[in-house]
């Protein structure tokens, strides 16, 4: 299996944000607020520059709201109270909302002008849902089901980088973004359902 990119950077991320959610939680800055506040900001900033075709300035303002995801956790393990369910299941929850503006907002030009684009942009649309879902499904089973080459983490550099690049007039960056979202939810969405598949089998 491919490491995800999530995996790999994941201890490097911890260190460097640690120390500035720890500030945040001493200032009275709660998690769920971090939360609330990173959602808000890209549902906002995708529907203003995604939807007017500024690519590059919105993909640099909406990645600055999408980092709010990495503290709200890592507060949330630091504080004395600890990661609560209901923190779990807002942050599932506001991530499913984001994702689907990010790409919504996007997609409004391209379907403006029947760009035949906006057709990769749906599969993605679709299996940015059932990625999510499969997981989510699979625990309800107690089957563990994190696998797959393409998580939120890798999904969202992706889409952000193609955008931007497609901001600065970089010739079919928006076109490989989405062909690479594509084929790596869709093949997500499988190796999950074998999983899915295989863990059953032996129960």
């Amino acid at each position: 299996m491919v490491p995800m990119i999530s995996s790999a950077l994941k201890p490097a991320v911890t260190r460097l944000i640690n120390p500035v959610a720890r500030l945040a939680i001493r200032m009275g800055i709660t998690p769920d607020a971090v939360t609330i506040f990173g959602a808000l900001g890209v549902v906002i900033s995708s529907a203003y520059f995604f939807s007017r075709e500024s690519y590059f300035v919105g993909s640099a303002v909406v990645s600055f709201f999408v980092l709010s995801d990495l503290f709200d956790g890592a507060m949330a393990r630091l504080s004395e109270q600890g990661a609560s369910r209901w923190g779990g299941f807002l942050d599932s929850t506001v991530d499913r909302i984001t994702d689907f503006a990010i790409t919504i907002a996007i997609l409004i030009p391209l379907i403006r002008r029947d760009d035949k684009l906006s057709y990769l942009g749906l599969i993605t649309l679709v299996t940015g849902l059932l990625i999510p879902y499969i997981r989510a499904k699979a625990e309800s089973f107690s089957i563990p089901c994190s696998v797959g080459i393409a998580e939120r983490t890798e999904r969202l550099i992706i889409i952000l980088v193609a955008v931007g690049l497609h901001g600065l007039h970089v010739h079919f960056a928006l076109a490989i973004g989405f062909w690479i979202l594509a084929i790596l939810g869709v093949i997500t969405v499988f190796q999950r359902m074998r999983t899915v598949y295989v863990g059953l089998s032996k129960k």
